[in-house]
């Protein structure tokens, strides 16, 4: 995790489409300092390349956006079941 970033309760909402079953997983941030759009692309591309090992899951996306305050972005990560 970035320095100057904290990271606030995580919520899953259940997700599915035709073919997938899976969830979405938003973890809200407030960032202490920085240019927020810089951090979200930042952070966006570090989390990309992880290799995620999720028993019974797969990461499918991994958004990372402004979110309302000046100095608030979100954490979107959607997996599907395996």
């Amino acid at each position: 995790m970035p320095h100057g970033l904290t990271l606030g309760a995580s919520t899953l909402r259940p997700w599915a489409s035709a073919n997938f079953v899976g969830a979405r997983h938003l973890f809200p941030c407030i960032a202490a300092v920085g240019d927020i759009p810089l951090l979200c692309r930042a952070l966006r591309e570090r989390l990309s390349a992880i290799e995620w090992a999720l028993a019974g899951h797969i990461v499918a996306d991994i958004a990372v956006e402004p979110a309302g305050a000046a100095d608030a972005l979100r954490i979107e990560i959607l997996t599907v079941e395996d």
